[in-house]
């Protein structure tokens, strides 16, 4: 399998818990050019792209996959689980969607699928929701800033070094933002805000 995603974190625990668990070989790179040259010298039986990382522009990353190996399955991976972004990338030709949020057993059994020629989308995980910006909408000035130090990476620590603040303070931002957003974790929020384009990556 190639993994193709740019939060180095994820990529790199998820391909050692498909390798691990899964018994699948991976391959992981961390943007779509790389992606594309691998699947230019190795034949894979799935590819899963990561729908926000460098070189996708939506899914016209999506297309440039197919196109590059026509009878390989590519299925895109995503931060947020929006019912319309899977119904247009299985409409673009991707044989699954897969919501990063999906337990490691889950995503072992949606690889195999994928891999096997069969269709993945997790209906009850997608949903309707309001506006992408909505939710980050309703943060105020300083969860925005914390938001965006855990979007950087930064830890509590350093978040409340940045703004001059206690740490204490940054833990309860924390709690309430990911609370506003839905979120199960800080990296969740991270997802949710660089997927709605309202933070950058």
């Amino acid at each position: 399998m190639l993994l193709a995603d740019d939060h180095d974190l994820f990529r790199e625990s998820v391909a050692a818990m498909v390798s691990a668990d899964g018994k699948v070989e991976v391959v992981s790179v961390s943007g779509l050019q790389a992606a594309l040259d691998m699947l230019a010298k190795q034949h894979f039986d799935l590819v899963l792209l990561d729908y926000q990382m460098p070189g996708m522009n939506g899914l016209e990353g999506l297309g440039r996959a197919i196109n590059a190996a026509p009878k390989v399955p590519v299925a895109v991976m995503s931060g947020t689980t929006l019912r319309d972004l899977a119904n247009e990338a299985l409409a673009c030709g991707a044989v699954g969607f897969v919501p990063k949020t999906l337990g490691i057993k889950a995503m072992i059994a949606a690889v195999k699928r994928m891999a096997a020629g069969e269709i993945f989308a997790p209906l009850s995980m997608l949903d309707d929701p309001p506006p992408l910006g909505a939710p980050l909408d309703d943060l105020t000035r300083r969860e925005r800033e914390v938001l965006e130090g855990i979007c950087d990476g930064k830890s509590n620590k350093e978040i409340a070094r940045d703004l001059d603040i206690q740490e204490v303070t940054i833990k309860l931002h924390v709690k309430t933002l990911t609370r506003k957003l839905g979120a199960k974790n800080r990296t969740h929020a991270a997802m949710i805000a660089r997927d709605s384009g309202m933070v950058r990556p």
